[in-house]
């Protein structure tokens, strides 16, 4: 009988044991996801913009949500990679649940200030180092996860709206950039995660905003060089971080690459059947210049058109992607995202 029990005693315990690490072993893998940057990987920090208004949200999740973009952004497509909810906004912190990370990009924000008012990077990475002096989220929690970093095209539209459309010192407006984001980046790891996704320039030549000009037939080449060479120093940079630290901790996304071949392939099939969209028309805009996506007059009137099918478009409006131009995106840089 004492054998009995004894046996007993032991089984339970066994199961307890074999519990416990089972228990430890998954919340160990559970991956968090850090988003720090601009309107391309916000997902709801933004409270008094369009992303809050009507048509945005109208594919996902069916109304206004803080993302600008009909539906799904980059940041749900990596959370939905690592098999995760998309982490909360930072604005919501106090309300939500955190166990999937924390987003403190906001929209219209950049490396440095921008013409919005809202957090630059340096700030966004000030609230995160609050968040784990707070002991919100602990060592480990950092150890197991990733961050996604994604600005600087919102610097570029300060710096031309500043300089009245001139790009004859943007070499040098690039390398402050640059070199401020190695230092964002360098800080973002040294607060303890060991996986950084890091977002290339998209080309900014085409931007709907931008190839009006020529009646969305093409991208405006001077503007996507800019792009180009803020890309290529920053993948110099990131090759040189990992080197340094001996191992891969950054990863780049290469959205510049992803956005041109995502157009070229939609452009082939435009120009085989033009009752496909055209990738560079925009799926919402005003109903004249002074409009703009969401745009509503005193009396509450629309003053905005949408495409039949946002399904088919690439940019939702003037500079951001629809879900499905994202969704092609993502797709695009699959295969990159197994470095995380």
């Amino acid at each position: 009988m004492v054998k009995q029990t004894v046996s007993s005693v032991i089984t339970l315990l066994l199961l307890l044991f074999i519990l416990r690490e089972v228990e430890g072993d998954k919340r160990s893998h559970e991956v968090k996801l850090f988003v720090f940057g601009d309107s391309y990987v916000d997902t709801g920090n933004s409270v008094n913009s369009a992303s809050y208004k009507p048509p945005s949200g109208d594919t996902f999740p069916g109304k206004p949500a803080g993302r600008f973009s009909d539906g799904c952004v980059l940041t749900d497509y990596i959370a939905s990679y690592l098999k995760i909810k998309s982490p909360t906004p930072y604005i919501f912190r106090n309300s939500s649940e955190l166990q999937y990370g924390m987003n403190f990009a906001h929209g219209g924000s950049g490396i440095f200030n921008t013409s919005v008012d809202g957090p630059n990077m340096t700030v966004q990475i000030d609230s995160f180092e609050n968040l784990i002096k707070e002991k919100v989220y602990t060592k480990a929690d950092l150890e197991s996860s990733v961050a996604l970093v994604n600005a600087a095209g919102n610097d570029y539209a300060t710096f031309l709206l500043r300089q009245h459309g001139s790009i004859q010192d943007m070499p040098v407006f690039t390398t402050i950039l640059i070199r401020q984001m190695s230092l964002n980046l360098r800080r973002i790891h040294s607060l303890g995660i060991n996986k950084i996704a890091v977002g290339l320039l998209e080309p900014i030549g085409c931007m709907p905003l931008l190839t009006v000009a020529s009646s969305y037939e093409k991208c405006l080449e001077p503007f996507n060089l800019i792009s180009q060479n803020h890309s290529q120093m920053l993948l110099q940079i990131v090759q040189e971080l990992n080197k340094e630290l001996g191992k891969p901790v950054f990863v780049t996304l290469d959205l510049y690459n992803s956005f041109l071949s995502v157009i070229s392939t939609m452009q082939k099939r435009h120009s085989e059947n033009p009752t496909l969209m055209n990738p560079l028309q925009p799926c919402c805009e005003g109903v004249s210049m002074e409009y703009s996506c969401g745009s509503v007059d005193e009396k509450g009137e629309k003053k905005y058109c949408l495409c039949k099918k946002p399904e088919l478009s690439f940019f939702w409006e003037g500079v951001h992607l629809s879900q499905n131009g994202w969704y092609a995106v993502y797709m695009m840089l699959y295969s990159s995202l197994s470095k995380l």
